[in-house]
C-alpha cells in the first residue's frame, strides 16, 4: 500500500482563531479543503524566536503532514488531547476553559469545531 499526499489548492478558505492559553497569546489558523476539512494547521505563537513558537511550528508541519495523508481530526485528537507540558492552565475560550498544553489546546479546538463531521 502507498500512501498518496492530498494537498490543499493553491488558493484555499481557512478559519482563524485568537486564543491563549496561561497568558501565552496565539493565533490558530486551519487551512480547509473545498468540502471544509482541515488539510493544515498554523500556530502562530505572540513571543516570536522563542522555544515554544518552534517547536508549534514543527508540531503543525507534521500535523499538517499527517492530515494530507489521511489522519483523521479524530485520530489526531486521540494521539494530542490530554498532552500535558507548560504552557497549561486557563484559556481564553470559554468552550475550553483550561488546557494542559497548546497542543491540547489545538487538539479539542479541532474536535469541537471539526471532530464529528462526516467527509
Amino acid at each position: 500500500m502507498v500512501a498518496t499526499r492530498d494537498a490543499l489548492p493553491s488558493t484555499r478558505n481557512s478559519v482563524t482563531h485568537k486564543f491563549a492559553v496561561s497568558r501565552n497569546e496565539g493565533y490558530l489558523t486551519i487551512g480547509l479543503y473545498a468540502d471544509g476539512r482541515p488539510g493544515e494547521i498554523f500556530i502562530k505563537m505572540a513571543k516570536e524566536g522563542s522555544t515554544m513558537s518552534g517547536m508549534c511550528q514543527a508540531f503543525c508541519r507534521a500535523f499538517s503532514i499527517a492530515l494530507q495523508y489521511g489522519l483523521t481530526v479524530e485520530d489526531a485528537v486521540v494521539r494530542f488531547k490530554g498532552m500535558r507540558f507548560e504552557p497549561m492552565g486557563p484559556t481564553s475560550n470559554p468552550e475550553i476553559p483550561e488546557a494542559s498544553s497548546i497542543v491540547d489546546y489545538v487538539a479539542r479546538y479541532l474536535e469541537l469545531h471539526y471532530g464529528s463531521r462526516r467527509w
